[in-house]
């Protein structure tokens, strides 16, 4: 290893991941960072489609890099990620996402910052790639505020200290410290340790130096189930850290709330169905006017679009975030079920 070089593990969590493996894996192993100081660890999810097959042809290519597909029986990030970390071998690690392309610079600046800023950990914005038409407005959607609330590292373009960022770097000490990922969290395991990293008096840094971009969702019941998920286990961290959740957080359940409560008394209260009323219509002007201006600066023809795709990313996440608390409020309320 090079002198002052820190050894840098890539861990990568994934599953079915066919399609796609061969460009995300592709883009890590053609890294500028010194590859005598690197190694992939792939953490397979058990997939049922080609990927080991894939991950070693493209492994076969790259050859000066140390590459290992590792068992994930548990099939979700968490699970994956600490297996990888229990073997990896770095004195920093780098989560690289399935469906993530890094810039080829990637590695080189997550070190670069940790070095300098003392951070204990970094990330760069999201930038979210489409595929189609709907895709395309959802890639646009989930870069706006109002489409993700104050989740900065969806759209700021500056450097600066913030809650969380996208996938992260992390000195190792940083796991001997706080623990490795909750592998209860099928969602909101990044958040989840996020806020542990800083109760525990951790820094996170947004780098605007640090490039990927992550392909999202491209259908309307992909994108749903996503977002109905990130809501239903945002629940189980409320449970666990409740001074980890902001307000903005509770916007999506209040608004999915208010629309049911008031879809159900509407017909036999006119006091309800004029509010229900009124939700729907200051709902419809915010979607609309969020929509008109990213359609405006992008390409109109997302115009037809951006309404539904907003809806879904709110209605999802309310609603996911409502079942779950029918389904674990009991534990909430209950002297002594908190874990």
């Amino acid at each position: 290893m090079a002198e002052h070089t820190p050894y840098v593990s890539v861990i990568m969590p994934i599953r079915n991941e066919a399609d796609f493996i061969s460009r995300s894996l592709g883009a890590v192993l053609e890294q500028d960072y010194p590859h005598m100081c690197m190694e992939v660890l792939v953490a397979d999810g058990m997939s049922s489609d080609d990927t080991r097959s894939v991950i070693a042809q493209t492994a076969v290519q790259h050859p000066d890099v140390a590459v290992k597909i590792l068992d994930n029986p548990g099939k979700i990030v968490p699970t994956g990620f600490n297996i990888a970390l229990a073997k990896a071998a770095g004195d920093i690690i780098v989560r690289v996402d399935g469906h993530t392309i890094i810039e080829p610079d990637y590695v080189s600046r997550c070190v670069e910052l940790l070095q300098k800023s003392g951070a204990d950990n970094v990330g760069g914005r999201m930038t979210a790639i489409g595929r189609g038409e709907f895709g395309e407005a959802v890639a646009l959607a989930t870069s706006s505020p109002f489409g993700v609330g104050g989740a900065r590292f969806h759209y700021s373009d500056q450097e600066e200290w913030v809650d969380t960022v996208y996938m992260g770097a992390w000195p190792r000490a940083v796991f001997e410290r706080n623990g490795g990922f909750d592998e209860e969290l099928v969602r909101n395991q990044d958040d989840e340790f996020n806020y542990r990293l800083r109760a525990n008096g951790g820094k996170i840094l947004l780098s605007p130096r640090i490039n990927s971009r992550y392909y999202n969702r491209s259908t309307p019941r992909s994108l749903w189930r996503q977002y109905y998920q990130y809501g239903f286990w945002k629940i189980r961290v409320l449970q666990k850290h409740p001074l980890q959740m902001s307000p903005r957080q509770f916007v999506p359940p209040a608004f999915a709330a208010t629309i049911l409560g008031g879809a159900l008394l509407a017909p036999f209260s006119r006091f309800s169905r004029v509010l229900w009323l009124l939700a729907l219509a200051l709902y419809a002007v915010g979607n609309l006017g969020a929509s008109l201006q990213i359609a405006r600066k992008n390409d109109a023809k997302h115009l037809k679009l951006l309404p539904g795709v907003f809806a879904i990313l709110h209605f999802a996440y309310g609603l996911g975030f409502l079942n779950g608390l029918l389904k674990r409020g009991r534990d909430m309320l209950l002297p002594g079920n908190n874990p």
